[in-house]
């Protein structure tokens, strides 16, 4: 009795060390992760607007964040935005409550540091807190508005969806006017050799200057991409001084209005990506315009 006593406490003690071991071996990897996340994140968000190693960001580029929710009441709901804004000398965070319409409804003041912004758990602890309850509130997405100066410069769109085999994560780069400034794939599972080719430059690129109005009813081609434009688009891989001033303009004449061409063997991943992109940009100017509408008639002083 005394024997099988004492191996239970011996393997219970086991037991304990080796999950504390586990936990901190998790929280510790878990803070790096989350670490190197964030430095992929400020890499890709300064390569889409043109800034590298070789040409670094100027000193006065700022990103701020905006966060949209969806906030219930019972039976009724409402967009709720987290705006940064300037209160008290400092920055913070005030929350501007829309209808389903587009119709301004109230802004309250959010107890939370531009830090704490970052992280969700934060942010729903602090909209908790303004609404009380019963309100609740759904994530609905992030905006990441990049500022230089006095001067908007770029919307940066983290999003998702479904591709051929699970989701595919990007990151568009808009300008003030939604033209596509660039596009980054982030994570994806399609097939390699396949679908996988919507990661390459000769196809991410062709969405690269599409006007708002062309990208509204963007579509893909199954045509075989022109071999003098593939060279263009893979230009940034390929030996600088390939093409003259006068010959990269006259390819944006040739080709900025036409069609996405789809990667060979893998038209569902290059249609998944195109109608992404489309869907996206076209919600996001609706909302931005009409967050950037009721903030102005109310007069927020946000920082964007």
């Amino acid at each position: 009795m005394k024997e099988i006593l004492r191996i239970t406490i011996a393997l219970t003690l086991s037991c304990l060390i080796a999950a504390t071991v586990m936990g901190l071996a998790f929280v510790v990897t878990a803070k790096a992760k989350k670490h190197n996340e964030h430095l992929y994140m400020q890499e890709t968000m300064l390569g889409l607007l043109g800034y590298s190693k070789a040409r670094p960001a100027p000193s006065d580029l700022r990103f701020y964040g905006v966060y949209r929710y969806v906030i219930a009441d019972g039976d009724r709901r409402f967009l709720g935005y987290m705006v940064p804004v300037k209160r008290g000398g400092e920055q913070n965070y005030a929350l501007v409550v829309m209808d389903l319409k587009g119709r301004f409804v109230e802004t309250m003041d959010l107890s939370i540091s531009p830090e704490a912004a970052g992280d969700a758990p934060e942010r729903e602890k602090a909209l908790r807190v303004a609404l009380g309850p019963p309100k609740a509130v759904t994530y609905g997405d992030t905006t990441i508005i990049a500022k230089r100066g006095e001067r908007r410069l770029a919307y940066l769109l983290p999003g998702a969806f479904p591709g051929f085999k699970t989701f595919i994560s990007i990151m568009l780069a808009l300008d003030p006017s939604f033209k596509v400034l660039g596009l980054e794939i982030m994570e994806h599972e399609e097939d390699p050799g396949l679908g996988a080719e919507i990661e390459e430059e000769y196809f991410k690129h062709q969405f690269k200057g599409k006007t708002f109005e062309r990208i509204k009813t963007i579509d893909v081609v199954r045509k075989p991409l022109p071999e003098q434009y593939k060279k263009y688009l893979e230009r940034s891989t390929s030996q600088e001084g390939a093409f003259t001033e006068e010959e990269i303009e006259e390819i944006k004449r040739t080709y900025e209005d036409k069609d996405i061409y789809a990667i060979t063997g893998a038209t569902i991943s290059s249609k998944s990506v195109s109608d992404g992109v489309r869907n996206m940009t076209k919600r996001f100017s609706y909302r931005m315009e009409s967050l950037d509408r009721v903030i102005a008639s109310q007069g927020v002083e946000v920082l964007f």
